[in-house]
């Protein structure tokens, strides 16, 4: 009768181990599902998070290039006014320096 009761342990063993195995290889099933899971939502987020900086990107060289037209209009009006003051100054003084160089042209110095 032992040794039946031996055997009745050993099989009860037998399949206590399987049963353990069963579950560990359901929790190492599951947690490679889980981090490939992870992983697709990590490549996705990735992919959405660059598609709106390339798009934010793309906007602001639209912006700059699209202006670029009005840009160089501008700064033609200001070279224009900036020259146009330069003009005007020079002929304020044109007069005082026609005068001076012909001073220290005419003066003789010993």
């Amino acid at each position: 009768m032992t040794s039946n009761r031996g055997q009745g342990g050993i099989q009860q063993l037998l399949a206590a181990e399987q049963e353990a195995q069963h579950i560990v290889a359901a929790a190492r099933n599951a947690k490679m599902a889980r981090l490939k899971q992870a992983k697709e939502e990590a490549e996705r987020e990735i992919a959405e998070y660059r598609a709106q900086v390339e798009r934010e990107f793309q906007r602001k060289l639209a912006e700059s290039s699209g202006d670029s037209g009005a840009n160089v209009k501008r700064l033609e009006q200001e070279t224009e006014v900036k020259i146009h003051h330069l003009k005007a100054g020079a002929e304020k003084i044109q007069y005082d320096v026609v005068q001076m160089l012909l001073k220290h042209v005419t003066t003789v110095k010993n």
